[in-house]
């Protein structure tokens, strides 16, 4: 009788450990949703963008942000950043196709689907 008792409660206890766990499952998995929503709700921007970034290291950036109405050229480091200097609207280049870097193209994909049409032979 002694080992019927004895195996009833280690199951038991296997059953306690198990509900806990998934209760901490489910706890977790509605405070990460929760945690991600609050982000998601915080996270979208009207004021700020970046315009551009050039890579100068591996951990070093140069970028161009438009904030409001300002254009600001900040430096990015590992542990800072730092203002370089501002810009206006004016300052600011459009890069013309001819100068882009290979296999970036200023056609929109539109105009090049088309160009791809006229080479497919039709049936």
């Amino acid at each position: 009788m002694a080992a019927q008792t004895s195996s009833f409660e280690s199951f038991m206890q296997l059953i306690g450990v198990l509900l806990i766990f998934i209760f901490v499952l489910v706890i977790t998995y509605l405070a990460t949703r929760w945690i991600a929503s609050y982000q998601r709700g915080h996270s979208f921007n009207k004021n700020l963008q970046v315009i551009e970034t050039l890579k100068i290291t591996a951990n070093k950036y140069i970028q161009i942000v438009e904030a409001g109405d300002e254009y600001l050229v900040i430096a990015i480091g590992k542990d800072e950043v730092r203002l370089l200097t501002k810009l206006t609207r004016e300052q600011l280049k459009e890069m013309p196709s001819e100068q882009m870097p290979s296999g970036i193209s200023s056609e929109s994909f539109k105009e090049i689907l088309e160009k791809w049409k006229k080479h497919i032979p039709k049936k």
